[in-house]
């Protein structure tokens, strides 16, 4: 009896420490799991971010085809982004900040480096990119729910990141195309607030094939289906990319 009263007291003490560390196991893996919801969207901008600096570096190097398959990579990212986002009800301002801060180093520095040279020209173009996507970042909000003002930035980059791997960088095309998308960006016109990941099951399914393009690099249909994604955002974006669910 004696050897019993000396054990109770133990075991009790054993089984109420095994209670709180599996308390405090439970607590943080609720914890780690609430900062991931929160954090997944960020997460995502972070990656796009990434992928803008790696396609400078990329360009500044001589390294053109791998710098316009990342802008195309940070061009699924973003339109993930958002969606995640808003299925973890995790949106916040900070992720607003990171997605902006995310849109002009890949759809703004990034892309405007795919055509620069050193002719005076080339640079002053691309700056004048880099200073429309800038305003069309900071400025162009529609006020109407669903809806951009000016042709988003994602959609510009890759259209010039697609020409230029189809037409192997060349620099008249690109002149063109982005004094182009400038026009398109700056322009007060309405385009539809696509949400791909959040719509009909098609575009689902044209999201799902540009993930399996990236793997097929190598092969000029490839950017061609970059390329008609784009396009048809800007030729038919409410009868197409709509934001109906």
């Amino acid at each position: 009896m004696l050897l019993l009263h000396k054990i109770c007291p133990v075991v009790s003490a054993l089984f109420q420490c095994t209670n709180k560390l599996f308390l405090t196991d439970r607590t943080t893996r609720q914890q780690i799991k609430e900062f991931a919801r929160k954090n997944a969207a960020n997460a995502l901008s972070v990656a796009n971010m990434v992928m803008g600096m790696a396609s400078i570096l990329s360009s500044l190097n001589g390294h053109h085809h791998a710098a316009c398959w990342l802008v195309l990579i940070g061009y699924l990212l973003d339109l993930a982004d958002g969606a995640v986002a808003r299925r973890l009800n995790a949106c916040s301002a900070l992720g607003a900040k990171l997605d902006d801060f995310a849109d002009f180093t890949t759809f703004g520095i990034a892309t405007s480096l795919l055509f620069r040279t050193p002719d005076l020209f080339d640079n002053i173009l691309c700056m004048f990119y880099v200073l429309s996507v800038f305003v069309r970042l900071c400025f162009f909000s529609s006020g109407i729910p669903f809806m951009y003002r000016g042709l988003p930035c994602i959609y510009s980059s890759a259209i010039l990141s697609s020409a230029s791997l189809l037409s192997g960088g060349n620099l008249a095309l690109l002149r063109v195309l982005a004094m182009s998308m400038i026009i398109f960006m700056i322009r007060q016109t309405f385009y539809p607030h696509d949400r791909v990941l959040e719509s009909q099951a098609w575009k689902k399914v044209v999201y799902a094939g540009g993930i399996v393009m990236v793997f097929c690099s190598s092969f000029p249909p490839a950017c061609g289906y970059y390329l008609l994604w784009s396009i048809s955002y800007i030729l038919f974006p409410t009868s197409l990319w709509s934001s109906k669910v």
